[in-house]
């Protein structure tokens, strides 16, 4: 079961157990690699990534998602574009980004793009917001990094008001005001689902709870039990803005493949060469074998193993955090287009249905 187009924004349902349970893939559409271990090109990629967006579709998950990137390694730079040929091939899965750098990027054309997109798909779209952990696009659009706060707390602000449909009156100092301006296209169905993407800032919480977003949490390190208070926070501020209970979502990365040891196997050299890299610029740790042993375990972040490992590790966790649900970031760069189709198929067929049955959901 998918969620309804307005389930992200709307405040009129009863509690977060009524909400449905989701189960997605996302990708930064990392670059793959062939048989012989080279590197395909970014035109490639991303040709093989819309094959991976209809496969999902076609083994049951709910929801395909494409993180926004502008880097050699991850050549998504327009994931619209990619989404809306996903869009033309598919019939129920629903679509949208993960996340779109809003901070980098114009609240009117994110809009403009994602209503497109859920006229092409049917009403399927869906679209998440983050400030930009990676921040490849500041200095790419011109935009100053020390304006980093201000501009998310502002765009956010007026793509809620875009949400609600009807001409839109808004003034702030990063952008230029909008004065009774009517945005086209409409939708037909009232506004798509639109969640904010939290990293760790309780600010942001509160920001998603304000101005009517639903919350998806990015646990891509250490023990997700720690973002538990961030689902209750974002509940509490809601309650006490006289709101309802709203969607809370996870994204975690992982891989899936046959056995726990073919899953480790193919993912843990990719993953220690990426960290390696984007560590330089991030700040990150690069991890050793046995933080990495750590992580895949009951107590880490990252889901990788048989579908039976990851689909335990997910359900405990959906129960933890108090989450409805739950988006792997499926596929490391250096691995190849044939191992993410496997992993997405036992994902849909095996993992998604043991995940429903251990967690009492239809």
């Amino acid at each position: 079961m998918t969620t309804a187009p307005s389930d992200a924004v709307r405040a009129d349902a009863a509690e977060p157990t009524t909400f449905p349970l989701v189960l997605g893939l996302d990708t930064f559409g990392d670059v793959t690699h062939d048989d012989h271990d080279r590197p395909l090109s970014h035109a490639r990629t991303i040709r093989n990534l819309v094959e991976q967006g209809v496969l999902a579709d076609q083994v049951g998950v709910d929801f395909f998602g494409i993180g926004e990137h502008h880097t050699d390694d991850f050549p998504l730079s327009a994931a619209d574009v990619v989404l809306g040929a996903i869009a033309a091939r598919t019939t129920r899965i629903r679509l949208g980004s993960a996340v779109t750098v809003l901070s980098s990027d114009d609240p009117v054309r994110v809009f403009q793009r994602y209503s497109t997109l859920d006229a092409i798909s049917g009403g399927r779209a869906e679209v998440i917001l983050g400030r930009g952990s990676s921040i490849d696009s500041f200095p790419l659009f011109g935009y100053d990094l020390s304006d980093y706060e201000q501009l998310f707390e502002e765009k956010a602000q007026l793509f809620a008001e875009l949400l609600k449909g009807g001409p839109v009156t808004w003034e702030g100092t990063m952008r230029a005001p909008l004065h009774n301006q009517d945005v086209v296209p409409h939708t037909e169905s009232g506004p798509f689902p639109a969640w904010i993407g939290v990293g760790g800032n309780p600010q942001s919480v509160i920001r998603a709870a304000r101005y009517g977003y639903s919350l998806m949490l990015a646990i891509i390190g250490g023990s997700p039990a720690r973002f538990a208070p961030f689902s209750q926070l974002f509940q509490q501020a809601l309650k006490q803005l006289g709101e309802a209970p709203r969607p809370v979502g996870v994204h975690s990365p992982g891989h899936v493949a046959a056995t726990d040891e073919q899953a480790r196997a193919e993912f843990w050299p990719r993953y220690q060469e990426v960290i390696r890299r984007v560590a330089r610029t991030r700040g990150f740790a690069v991890p050793t074998k046995e933080s990495f042993l750590h992580e895949i375990g009951p107590h880490g972040s990252l889901y990788v193993g048989s579908p039976e490992t990851v689909a335990r590790k997910i359900a405990a966790n959906l129960t933890v955090l108090g989450a409805n649900r739950f988006e792997l970031k499926y596929g490391m760069g250096g691995l190849s287009h044939e191992a993410l189709m496997t992993a997405i198929e036992l994902y849909g067929t095996q993992v998604i249905p043991r995940v429903r049955e251990m967690t009492g959901a239809r």
